[in-house]
């Protein structure tokens, strides 16, 4: 078995702090055809596919062209807001530059359309820090189910039980555990509470380190 390690990190509400920038492109896309959009409703979807998304919103009542229409639209708007309000959340450039020079392998995983993950990868200066990214685009089935980061071990070349996920979103760990990965949540999308199902949940991406990351997925390993 190989002794490499790997980090996969979730992009929205850990790499960026793109909550707002998502609320608000929502809001505006909806606003462009007449319907509402509420912060309840949008906490209740925050970091699943638009797919699923517009099945929870509009359940067997929204053909899956219309869907993909206004998803594209929704997208669109998301990436001019962020073009303009990049914001980076606090610790993760410092972070991803201390596991790639401890020799971690590192990915993306996460639910948004490649553009979207490309365009942060470019604003965060970080993209060749990556070996793999796995977007919406790369899986049939949304988080919570473990494909996205099944297929982001996959293309490392690393196996689950040496891959450490970090993520914001209770569906995410979900996803994470599922994969057979050690989960690491970062807490400013939800409450501690939502994230307690993950190994260790932290406040903010600066209290990791390479060797506590290595620590815990040792621990894992050993039982």
């Amino acid at each position: 078995m190989s002794e490499q390690l790997a980090v996969i990190f979730d992009v929205d509400g850990v790499l960026t702090d793109s909550y707002d920038a998502h609320y608000l492109s929502w809001q505006r896309m909806f606003g462009e055809i007449g319907v509402e959009f509420t912060d309840e409703q949008f906490r209740s979807t925050f970091g699943r596919t638009n797919r699923d998304i517009f099945a929870q919103l509009y359940p067997g009542k929204m053909g899956p062209e219309r869907a993909r229409q206004l998803g594209d639209r929704k997208e669109e708007l998301y990436r001019e807001i962020v073009r303009e309000r990049f914001r980076p959340l606090p610790g993760a450039v410092e972070l991803v530059d201390a596991l790639s020079s401890a020799g971690f392998k590192l990915a993306v995983g996460s639910s948004g359309p490649p553009e979207n993950v490309a365009l942060t990868l470019k604003l965060l200066g970080r993209a060749d820090k990556f070996a793999a990214a796995v977007t919406g685009a790369d899986v049939i089935h949304g988080k919570p189910d473990p494909q996205v980061f099944q297929l982001a071990g996959e293309r490392l070349g690393v196996p689950p039980q040496r891959c450490a996920v970090i993520e914001d979103a209770p569906q995410g760990v979900e996803a994470a555990n599922r994969a057979g990965m050690t989960s690491i949540a970062v807490l400013g999308t939800t409450t501690r509470e939502r994230l307690s199902h993950a190994r260790l949940v932290v406040e903010r991406l600066s209290e990791l380190s390479p060797q506590q990351i290595r620590e815990l997925i040792g621990s894992r390993i050993q039982h």
